[in-house]
């Protein structure tokens, strides 16, 4: 057995990445545009701009990137608050009002009040039109990453099922208030 034991190869050292820095990720998404997918050893091309990272190093990091984006437009995780463009920092809450109960279901803390949307406008209802029929009903990801660009899969397919339900309800309405969902056509 000392026989066996002597000629084993030794096991690769365990190889451990430091964090990244917001220094490098900047570095590192402007060498994403800069060498696209098709550049011949991109991650090489990539890496040598992050000094004492490597092409493996940055493969990663862009597989890690990938899988987060992929959680978010599945929506399985929120996008930080950190993004929101309207976000000054304090909460937005008021003083003193009690959560709804399907906020708290939801997740959300005691006093923070659930976020209202901003309406769509008639020139994204009409890409959203647009998208809808070159993309097909179902596809809100690629509506909204090729038609809608100002909005989220989420957001499309939540427009789409109000529309949906605004056009089977248009022929039972005697009198019907004007709603962006009546526009039919791009």
């Amino acid at each position: 057995m000392d026989f066996y034991y002597q000629h084993q190869p030794a096991p690769a050292p365990a190889r451990t990445t430091r964090p990244w820095s917001k220094e490098e990720d900047k570095a590192f998404e402007a060498a994403l545009v800069a060498f696209p997918e098709q550049v011949p050893d991109r991650w090489g091309r990539v890496a040598a701009g992050l000094p004492g990272r490597t092409p493996q190093d940055a493969w990663e990091h862009y597989q890690a990137l990938v899988a987060d984006v992929d959680l978010i437009e599945r929506g399985a995780i929120d996008i930080p608050t950190c993004w929101d463009d309207d976000d000054d920092g304090e909460d937005n809450q008021s003083a003193g009002a009690p959560a709804a109960s399907a906020d708290r279901r939801a997740g959300k803390p005691r006093g923070e009040e659930r976020r209202r949307g901003i309406p769509w406008s008639e020139e994204e209802h009409k890409l959203f039109l647009d998208g809808l029929e070159k993309y097909g009903r179902g596809d809100w990801r690629n509506i909204s990453r090729f038609a809608v660009r100002t909005r989220t899969p989420t957001q499309v397919a939540s427009h789409a099922q109000k529309y949906f339900i605004r056009q089977a309800n248009a022929a039972t309405r005697d009198s019907k208030r004007k709603s962006i969902h009546d526009i039919t056509t791009p």
